[in-house]
């Protein structure tokens, strides 16, 4: 006697979970402008890579003689795979089966796919489309309801994820409930501009709950999350998203316990780059290009920006030097002059703790006038998220180099230098207390008021003072590292980069604050 017919079984369901919902429900998904989550993980790995984790698992009917007479997959996909011959777990609801919304197979892969990349220390990716529980439950017999009372927290596991290992998100059709705080338990979430909203409640919940009629674009389509922060970058489509989670990985280790990938690099570390040495006006009134100062200064084209929709005063992006994989912070001149909002404190935050998290050395190119002021400021709480970003920059343990460029100024620019920081200036860099032009009209308003000329008299009383802000009595005190010629800026951070080598083992392991969402 052989196994033959035992054997052919599991070809049969095999064969019946490739077929995902049905071919009626796949030409559904691909009349809509997407992929089948199938279809999305081979675009994502590298061809050929990806190992599936429970094949077989979903709901089976059979007759009383044991003969199958139909199969439903689970509407989770979840499995092994590589991209750039590194190894991953990938997983993603299947829409096809039930909107992607969890049956009974489906909702425990799910919750495996964050324990399989913690067991096993590799990065973790999530491809979602689908919505949360609905009240009809999961399936199966509702005699017993809810969870054992002494069941681990389901999402004690999507914590020590994102504590352990690198997790990358992708939006690619609508995406609700459980699925939806999933998302934003990430390090970077993506996107899709079209076809892609993020909801905690659809439009009929939202109706019903609120009497407010929105349609789920309206809702928390790319335009809402991507400028709020749920969502830190948008994708043109569902290959860009691919595209970007691939560049995002390449810059990360596989988890907390290595260190990130040195990349061969040709571009020359003492490479001097004439160009910066007019960057910055003489005018404080005019403006210049943070991101293309900092393009003159990393590893040609090494540039992945992070969250460029929100939090718009501050930049956030990793990039490399001499193939040194390093957080870059800078702010944006040309947003509220780079002062630091409420959303772009969180932001800066979040990326200090990413950087702490995978023991990515920090680059700050600052030009920091302070915190953002006035009575939506106020409103908006800044300085409570403000002073959370000093504090995470204080607790930071990664090494820091800081270039002050321009502005360095209030409670703000501490949250731009770490402990035992490298700190370099260029010669237009201003640093103290408050802005030249704030401080005179604060100290110096009755006198300004009583002369003859108010105008000029202020403006002599800038011209003096912001002498004493300049950063070469700062350099000559030692107050910073050095006072440096723009154009060699490159080449002081290689030599910093490289002087740092010895100290980047000792980071190894968890950090004690762990990045949020």
């Amino acid at each position: 006697m052989t196994w033959e017919s035992e054997i052919e079984n599991i070809k049969t369901l095999r064969k019946l979970a490739l077929e995902q919902g049905g071919q009626d429900n796949v030409d559904r998904q691909h009349a809509k402008g997407r992929l089948t989550v199938r279809e999305r993980i081979e675009a994502l790995l590298d061809p050929g890579s990806f190992q599936e984790v429970g094949p077989i698992s979903g709901t089976s009917e059979r007759d009383k003689d044991g003969q199958l007479i139909s199969f439903t997959p689970a509407n989770f996909i979840l499995g092994f795979g590589k991209i750039k011959e590194r190894t991953c777990v990938v997983s993603g609801e299947d829409f096809t089966v039930k909107g992607g919304s969890p049956n009974a197979s489906g909702l425990r892969k799910s919750i495996y796919a964050e324990h399989l990349a913690c067991l096993h220390r590799v990065p973790l990716i999530r491809l979602h489309e689908g919505g949360g529980g609905s009240v009809g439950g999961t399936g199966g017999s509702t005699t017993t309801v809810g969870t054992p009372v002494h069941e681990p927290h389901r999402f004690r596991s999507v914590a020590e994820a994102m504590a352990t290992v690198p997790v990358a998100t992708a939006a690619l059709g609508p995406v609700a409930g459980l699925p939806a705080a999933r998302l934003v338990a990430a390090h970077l979430s993506v996107m899709a501009r079209e076809n892609a909203q993020v909801l905690i409640a659809g439009p009929a919940v939202v109706e019903r709950a609120l009497g407010e009629k929105k349609t789920k674009e309206e809702l928390g389509g790319a335009n809402v999350h991507t400028k709020n922060g749920v969502i830190d970058n948008v994708a043109d489509n569902e290959a860009h998203a691919f595209l970007q989670i691939r560049n995002f990985l390449s810059y990360l280790p596989a988890n907390v316990w290595e260190l990130p990938p040195i990349a061969v690099s040709n571009d020359a570390p003492d490479r001097k780059e004439p160009a910066l040495r007019d960057m910055i006006p003489r005018d404080r009134r005019k403006l210049y290009n943070m991101r293309t100062l900092i393009s003159h200064v990393i590893d040609t084209e090494s540039f992945f920006e992070i969250g460029s929709e929100y939090g718009r005063g501050q930049i956030t992006a990793l990039a490399r030097l001499t193939g040194q994989p390093v957080g870059i912070w800078a702010n944006n001149c040309r947003y509220l002059a780079g002062a630091m909002t409420a959303l772009g404190a969180r932001k800066a935050r979040r990326f200090i703790e990413f950087c702490e998290t995978f023991h990515l050395p920090i680059i700050c190119f600052v030009d920091e006038p302070g915190f953002m002021i006035g009575s939506e400021a106020e409103q908006e709480g800044t300085i409570r998220d403000g002073t959370a970003t000093v504090l995470t920059a204080a607790l930071s343990t990664v090494p820091w180099a800081s270039v002050v460029v321009r502005r360095s100024f209030g409670v703000a620019q501490a949250a731009h230098y770490g402990q035992d920081a490298y700190v370099l200036a260029w010669p237009s860099a201003e640093m103290g207390a408050l802005p030249v032009e704030g401080g005179v009209a604060v100290a110096y308003h009755r006198e300004i008021a009583s002369a003859r000329d108010p105008e000029a008299k202020r403006a002599e009383l800038e011209a003096q003072l912001s002498v004493g802000q300049s950063p070469m009595s700062r350099a000559e005190s030692f107050s910073l590292h050095d006072i440096i010629d723009p154009a060699e800026t490159r080449s002081m951070l290689c030599n910093w980069i490289d002087r740092i080598q010895p100290i980047l083992p000792n980071l190894l392991g968890p950090t004690s604050f762990p990045t949020r969402p």
